[in-house]
């Protein structure tokens, strides 16, 4: 490793545009999308911000330690899915639940009263074509100003990168899941 001398001047000139809602989007194939997604909640609702979180794959009775934590903290978070695909008995219903889910997310955030709404692992559902992807480009459009909206998943549509305003790839460099080693309580669930 090198040793690098501290920055002593600002790197980049500040911002000079307006505040506004963001389009943000955690995607690629390392751990950590849907993570970043509840930091960022965290942060919001520590300001006082309204905060909603659906989670597209999450079955509405799951409860891992993020689920535990929000209700808590009285951050709604709710499973919209019928758990991961090859998890399910009926893809048929699957489906209509992810709907069924983009119906209800979509008005929240278009009736415009949330600072921040998480839509966790939604890239699932659009890429499986369960929720059209012109259906969820139009709704981001015609999302109020002040409304951010974080994205989660692997293999997030292009179309939807090209009008995010942040978008981060988590990339796998090394996972403990390749070494055998099981998902931990706490860390992945």
């Amino acid at each position: 490793m090198d040793i690098e001398q501290p920055p002593t001047e600002r790197r980049h000139d500040k911002p000079s545009g307006e505040r506004r809602g963001l389009l943000m989007v955690n995607t690629g194939d390392g751990k950590g999308k849907s993570t970043a997604a509840f930091g960022l909640a965290l942060r919001a609702h520590g300001r006082g911000k309204k905060v909603h979180i659906y989670q597209f794959m999450k079955v509405p009775s799951a409860r891992f330690g993020e689920h535990r934590m929000f209700e808590q903290i009285g951050v709604p978070i709710e499973g919209l899915g019928d758990g991961f695909s090859w998890k399910s008995h009926d893809l048929e219903r699957s489906a209509q639940l992810a709907r069924d889910g983009w119906a209800r997310a979509r008005d929240l955030m278009l009736a415009g009263e949330h600072f921040l709404v998480v839509m966790d692992e939604i890239t699932y559902p659009i890429r499986f074509g369960w929720i059209p992807l012109q259906e969820v480009l139009d709704a981001l459009a015609q999302r109020p100003a002040q409304t951010t909206v974080v994205l989660t998943g692997r293999d997030c549509p292009q179309e939807i990168v090209e009008i995010a305003d942040t978008v981060t790839e988590m990339r796998k460099i090394k996972h403990a899941f390749d070494a055998g080693i099981p998902a931990q309580r706490g860390i992945e669930d």
